[in-house]
């Protein structure tokens, strides 16, 4: 400093103390204990500010449409991404997953962007099928990563969302420092493996004395194929089944994790006998050749229990009203626990 001049400016002082730290010249002071996490995050003119060692920020929204069971995830940027390329810079993308549950058949991402550290996607990825149950006990994880041909891609960081604190019908913006990553419950029950989910209607029809069973669309199904498709189609049975008539079977819809079937079923049986049946749905990939693979099921009943109890009750209070609803399918074959 020449002679005359007074002490530095204080923005003067932090670049100072900033290069310094940069270079490796003087340390930071030491934060508390317990207190890492919130400095991290203390947000500087309403954007988040990520330590020293940050892996960069992402900004994203999200919506959960009720009526319609869907909730929409807007990824918009990312800023000053960790590089992972030997040319300093990344080729980011984004993915999602929900969890408990989490599996390919519930995982969403953006598309890649190459050699930059600030990508902007702007893109919008749906989970259909959401109900308010998941909204109470699921949690959307979101992952960013490094794209490598020739490797296994890396990952960069991550942060959760417990999807509890979304307002339905309400859009709420984030902008968060990523996380190293997290560990994952390794207690879930493996057998109950989310494979996706199936709309399904139910109505007992006065006019036909039947069972009206419709298969509307499934969404986010397992990959069964190589080619990272399925080409799925779903059986019902109404069960007990004494005569082995019960089995209904749509048509085979060709490479896809997300198919529309649109189908009715009725199955003739008194009102007064319904409470005694389970109605069993399994969705399977088909394959020429060899034998099918099985995706998931689901079974509606009075011995099931949660949302796939209420459509069961819903559908036996309400006699000639369509009642329609989201199940998740389970790795679980249904006929390995409910007998003939």
């Amino acid at each position: 400093r020449r002679r005359g001049e007074g002490r530095p400016s204080a923005s003067r002082e932090h670049l100072v103390i900033d290069v310094r730290t940069q270079l490796g010249l003087c340390t930071l002071p030491r934060v508390p204990k317990g207190l890492e996490r919130q400095v991290a995050i203390a947000p500087r003119a309403g954007k988040p500010f990520c330590d020293i060692a940050a892996l960069g920020t992402l900004d994203f929204s999200l919506l959960y449409d009720q009526e319609n069971n869907a909730l929409h995830c807007t990824i918009s940027k990312a800023k000053g991404l960790k590089p992972m390329d030997h040319n300093g810079l990344a080729d980011p993308y984004v993915k999602l997953h929900l969890l408990p549950g989490a599996s390919k058949a519930n995982k969403l991402r953006t598309k890649t962007l190459r050699n930059t550290l600030n990508p902007t996607w702007n893109e919008t990825l749906t989970y259909y099928g959401i109900t308010d149950e998941d909204m109470i006990r699921k949690t959307l994880r979101i992952s960013v990563c490094d794209e490598d041909k020739f490797r296994h891609n890396e990952f960069i960081g991550e942060t959760r969302v417990p999807l509890k604190k979304l307002k339905p019908n309400h859009t709420k913006t984030f902008s968060i420092c990523l996380e190293k990553q997290l560990p994952v419950d390794k207690t879930e029950d493996k057998s109950l493996e989310e494979r996706g989910r199936i709309l399904i209607s139910l109505k007992y029809s006065s006019q036909k004395q039947g069972l009206l069973v419709g298969i509307v669309r499934c969404a986010h199904l397992a990959a069964m194929d190589a080619n990272g498709y399925s080409d799925p189609y779903v059986k019902t049975y109404l069960k007990p089944d004494v005569d082995k008539k019960s089995k209904h079977k749509t048509a085979v819809k060709k490479k896809t994790l997300n198919p529309e079937f649109n189908e009715e079923f009725c199955y003739e049986i008194k009102h007064g006998d319904l409470a005694k049946k389970t109605l069993e749905v399994t969705v399977w990939d088909y394959d020429i050749g060899k034998s099918n693979d099985f995706i998931g099921g689901v079974v509606l009943g009075i011995n099931a229990k949660g949302e796939r109890l209420k459509h069961w009750f819903d559908c036996l209070k309400n006699k000639d009203k369509r009642v329609e609803r989201w199940h998740t399918l389970t790795n679980e074959l249904p006929g390995a626990v409910l007998s003939d």
